[in-house]
């Protein structure tokens, strides 16, 4: 990465924190803890695609959803928008979220049951600080050629399918400081062995200091991607398996803190009915679990982008403090 580069992109970062600090009602201040956290970190954070980074709906109106009409409409909207979610919103199946919008929940109150959030063909899109509950499919469904997506201090709990998926051709997601709590296909890159075609030089997603709280699977699981860098999470009781990369994959599991985890990392022995990936590990720690399963090489995510990496000792205490939703992560009612 050259200088002029970070430089652009220190100063992209500061100025998506301003304009989310705006939304939050805090201040926003350059080079600061408060301003970093309201930028996103990773592959959201890119200029690629004719996008500069992840900006949601800075700079168009901000706008209250109190009801599911008042969402849906919001969500399908061509303008710029900043949507604030307060109180409880049920809809069904996976409702369309057109470009440059921001969805953020009030306070703790912001909260969406029965259905989810699809993406089609969209981009530039923050969802923050909402609980997701009991979808009767994906609570978030990244599809066909989105790109430039972050999903932020969230709470999943019972979706019938996905929690977050990343799909068909998307790129430049993160999914950073989320709760996944007692979720089962936690989140998946890539759905299909047959997705060659679509998702080979896609798939570029950064997973970082979300909750895997007795999740059964997929923290991810992943086919074709590279790179996936999964830094700073806390695996805790997950049954079937921590990360799986498969299809040759390439990712890169490192910063994290496995707690009762019997099988941390699947890779070059594939996973179910998927071929082998690539998976590199340093730097995690393991408590009460098995060993990874590593093989090959992986493209370094500081090709794309500058982050720090905390130690994993500390990481369920910083996790545990910071994921999921909360009254600090969302604007006042």
């Amino acid at each position: 990465m050259t200088d002029h580069t970070f430089r652009r992109r220190t100063l992209l970062r500061a100025s998506t924190a301003a304009a989310l600090a705006a939304v939050l009602a805090v201040p926003a201040t350059a080079d600061t803890a408060e301003a970093a956290a309201d930028a996103p970190i990773g592959f959201a954070s890119v200029n690629a695609l004719g996008q500069n980074g992840t900006t949601g709906g800075a700079g168009g109106r901000t706008v209250t959803a109190t009801n599911a009409a008042e969402f849906l409409g919001y969500i399908d909207s061509k303008e710029t928008l900043v949507i604030r979610v307060a109180g409880t919103i049920p809809i069904s199946s996976k409702q369309g979220v057109r470009p440059n919008k921001t969805i953020i929940g009030v306070g703790a109150s912001g909260h969406i049951t029965g259905g989810g959030l699809d993406f089609y063909r969209s981009y530039n899109v923050i969802v923050r600080n909402i609980r997701f509950t009991d979808a009767d499919d994906d609570a978030v469904n990244i599809g066909r050629e989105s790109h430039h997506i972050w999903i932020d201090h969230n709470t999943f709990s019972g979706a019938a399918d996905g929690s977050v998926d990343v799909v068909r051709g998307a790129d430049y997601v993160t999914v950073s400081w989320n709760h996944f709590d007692h979720t089962d296909k936690t989140m998946l890159i890539g759905n299909s062995d047959g997705a060659a075609s679509t998702d080979i030089g896609h798939l570029k997603v950064t997973v970082h200091h979300n909750f895997f709280d007795n999740s059964r699977q997929r923290h991810p699981r992943v086919r074709f991607g590279e790179p996936v860098h999964v830094f700073n999470n806390y695996f805790l009781g997950n049954a079937l398996y921590g990360v799986a990369s498969t299809e040759n994959a390439g990712v890169l599991v490192e910063g994290n803190y496995f707690q009762d985890v019997p099988h941390p990392l699947h890779s070059t022995g594939g996973y179910a009915d998927s071929g082998p990936g690539r998976a590199m590990q340093r730097d995690n720690v393991y408590v009460n679990s098995g060993p990874p399963e590593t093989g090959g090489t992986v493209v370094e995510p500081r090709t794309y982008y500058a982050y720090t990496l905390d130690a994993a000792s500390g990481v369920p205490v910083a996790v545990r403090a910071g994921a999921g939703v909360g009254a600090q992560w969302g604007p006042p009612a």
